[in-house]
């Protein structure tokens, strides 16, 4: 196939999820205001806890192999890549850029963390569905093996997000409240475009009023701010054993999810030939079940898509970043990032680390090449720390990878096809 062919293959996906994306905007915005912000949570949990949930356990259970778990022992060690070099560009980044210094945590966690699940999930199983796709003749071998390295990709890119990521926002978001609190202003904030953005970060939060001012005319936003400085003197008190005790049980928590559960039931059976037998195929007599949850789980999909478009909308506003350091991050992500993971793929196939399945290798680059992670957005609002800067990072960074995406996903499927 020539490279036209391969670009038309790789951007139906892109486009696809723009068109849903557009459609979950329109439904966020005033004109329809359907996809309001509860609305998304609602449908958010039930997307984390349910659909995605099925469509795991149903792809994973019906085409894992115990030779598969062997041979796919490296995508675990190549999401760790990309997690250690994002961070490092990002911390190189912040070093050059000098950034306020309760962003720094957030700019590496952008540069690092990449959507892992719900974007691989949509775009590898649309590509094998596209005519010509270099990954095999038979669209629904090739979808069944794609959703299954989706699934891996996700339950795996969690841990990493929620155990790395996690620790990078928490740290500034601890930051962000002890300046404010201690009215402490940054060293890289001297300039007059910090000024202004930490004045535009500090209208909202209560702890930029005077404690009198608080006591006498603004009950409200008192009981507001008593939790962020009960919470802060906490932070302050907690020692080593107490910040590792809530390092692990956040761990736990994380393999507690429902995705991650889902993922590990469906190896089990997907392993287990017996327990496969009562599921999976013509003759099984719990054949119903898969069924059901294969029906849940189609849902997944476009629900993820239309909740990623209304959450974009949040983008269109003002943030405190220099407008280079987004471009630095938009060079990681889209630029030094993908030719790097065509580097390390193509170094672990000549060591004979990975299969010969193109389609493996494929999302292997993919993981390179996306954009940032949507739950970084969770965790910023978690920890009251640069929402308005995530939501103008997300705009740009996922408008950019519309064709950014589609170019190197070209490029990768030129080189194993």
């Amino acid at each position: 196939m020539g490279f036209f062919s391969l670009f038309l293959v790789a951007s139906m996906p892109v486009v696809q999820v723009l068109l849903i994306g557009a459609i979950g905007a329109f439904l966020a915005s005033g004109f329809s205001n359907v996809l309001t912000t509860s609305a998304r949570r609602d449908m958010n949990k039930v997307v984390f806890t349910v659909f995605t949930p099925c469509l795991m356990f149903a792809s994973l259970a019906k085409t894992v192999t115990l030779a598969d778990v062997i041979s796919w022992w490296f995508m675990p060690v190549n999401i760790g890549i990309t997690f250690m070099i994002g961070g490092t560009l990002g911390w190189i980044a912040c070093n050059i850029l000098k950034p306020p210094q309760h962003f720094r945590g957030l700019i590496m966690a952008f540069c690092s963390a990449g959507n892992l699940g719900n974007l691989i999930l949509i775009i590898v199983p649309a590509v094998c569905d596209e005519d010509g796709s270099p990954f095999g003749k038979d669209p629904s071998i090739c979808r069944s093996r794609g959703l299954s390295y989706s699934s891996l990709s996700m339950a795996l890119g969690g841990i990493f997000i929620w155990t790395h990521t996690y620790s990078l926002m928490q740290k500034s978001g601890k930051l962000y409240h002890k300046m404010h609190s201690k009215s402490i202003q940054c060293p890289a904030d001297s300039d007059e475009e910090h000024s202004a953005a930490d004045a535009d970060e500090e209208a909202p939060l209560p702890t930029s009023i005077k404690p009198g001012e608080h006591e006498h005319e603004h009950g409200e936003e008192n009981q507001i701010e008593a939790p962020l400085l009960s919470c802060e003197s906490e932070v302050a008190d907690k020692g080593f054993w107490t910040n590792l005790k809530d390092a692990v049980h956040k761990f736990i928590e994380e393999l507690m999810a429902p995705p991650t559960i889902s993922a590990i039931i469906g190896f089990v059976v997907g392993l287990v030939p017996w327990l496969k037998s009562l599921i999976i195929g013509d003759g099984a007599p719990f054949k119903v079940v898969q069924d059901s949850l294969q029906l849940m789980g189609n849902g997944a999909i476009p629900c993820i898509t239309l909740i990623l478009g209304g959450n974009l909308t949040q983008g269109l506003r003002k943030s405190g970043l220099k407008r280079r350091v987004i471009v630095t991050i938009l060079c990681i992500r889209f630029v030094l990032l993908p030719l790097i993971g065509i580097a390390v793929v193509h170094a672990a196939y000549g060591l004979g680390f990975l299969s010969r399945d193109p389609l493996y290798r494929y999302v292997l680059m993919v993981q390179f090449a996306v954009p940032p992670a949507m739950n970084i957005g969770t965790m910023a609002q978690l920890f009251d720390v640069g929402q308005e800067e995530c939501s103008v990072i997300f705009l740009w960074t996922y408008l950019v990878a519309a064709v950014a995406l589609t170019t190197w996903s070209t490029i990768f499927m030129s080189i194993l096809s």
